[in-house]
């Protein structure tokens, strides 16, 4: 078994990360497994070498080991560009032009019934993917795949592709991919989980898998980061298990392999709400500043 935990450094770690990390570590050791930490640093405008050293201080600190070097994304660029150019060859990305503004006014009159909302916010309406048809370069067999700009998968194409493939029989009929989860979902979802084309185009729509500003997207790197390090078992919040459907698909679209999901309980404060690197009072550096020890810290979490 093979666990990662893959904090940005970005801020300190709060309780919530504590409980995340734990977990994978306490997992992978049972079972004579590796615990890796990655570091995701692709947002190079956030990302500072001293919250690095400060989340593995608190790592060590809780008493987790992990391989060394660790993998950092900005090391990896030329990995997620392959990964680009593949999906560019299957005719699966298009190049958007559009600004959150541009979305949210597209988004401004929606159609009733039609979800609004996925898992990175304001489901994107589509705009640049109908312009494409109007660009006769699409259809020559010869535009290159555009550097520094943001790179949309056009969801119904890519379903069309591995749609013949990895359809299989199951309860309800034919669906495309399943994933493993031995956790449980925001609605209590577990066991195995289908994913349709329905939840990935209507649901999910075109998500950005390169953006301007820091090139590969979360959901790219992600994906290309867990099959390089033979990650078998990926241990996480509740609050990424509708991103993982997207994960899945992208594994299947690059012939990658798909781990066995856990989706894990969020640890929130005392008004219910979910913590955030803005919490610093439940920074796990406060914690120990303060004279907690990593027991303190598990009973806290409610892993003792």
């Amino acid at each position: 078994m093979i666990t990662r935990f893959a904090p940005s450094p970005t801020g300190p770690l709060h309780l919530g990360h504590a409980y995340s990390a734990m977990l994978g570590h306490d997992r992978a050791k049972a079972e004579g497994g590796t615990f890796l930490l990655r570091i995701d640093d692709l947002d190079s405008t956030r990302s500072r070498p001293e919250w690095e050293t400060l989340l593995k201080q608190d790592l060590a600190w809780l008493g987790l080991d992990w391989p060394e070097p660790c993998r950092k994304q900005s090391d990896c660029i030329s990995e997620y560009e392959a990964a680009l150019d593949e999906l560019w060859g299957l005719g699966v990305l298009y190049p958007c032009t559009c600004t959150r503004r541009d979305i949210v006014e597209a988004q401004s009159a929606p159609q009733e019934g039609v979800p609004t909302h996925g898992p990175d916010g304001l489901i994107y309406p589509g705009t640049c993917r109908q312009a494409m048809w109007q660009d006769e370069r699409w259809f020559d067999g010869h535009y290159p795949r555009p550097k520094d700009v943001t790179l949309r998968l056009n969801m119904a194409e890519a379903c069309d592709v591995i749609r013949w493939d990895h359809r299989i029989t199951a309860k309800g009929g034919l669906h495309f991919i399943a994933f493993e989860e031995t956790g449980a979902g925001p609605n209590g979802e577990a066991g195995e989980i289908l994913i349709t084309p329905e939840d990935l185009i209507t649901r999910i729509g075109d998500v950005a898998l390169s953006r301007k500003a820091f090139g590969a997207a979360y959901h790219l790197a992600v994906v290309v980061d867990d099959a390089a390090q033979n990650v078998s078992h990926v241990i996480r919040g509740q609050d990424l298990f509708e991103a993982t459907k997207i994960h899945v698909f992208l594994q299947r679209l690059l012939g990658l392999p798909t781990p066995v999901y856990h989706h894990h309980k969020l640890i929130r404060d005392e008004t219910g709400k979910r913590l955030a690197k803005r919490d610093d009072a439940r920074a796990n550096a406060k914690y120990r500043d303060e004279g907690a020890t990593p027991e303190d810290i598990r009973r806290m979490v409610g892993l003792t």
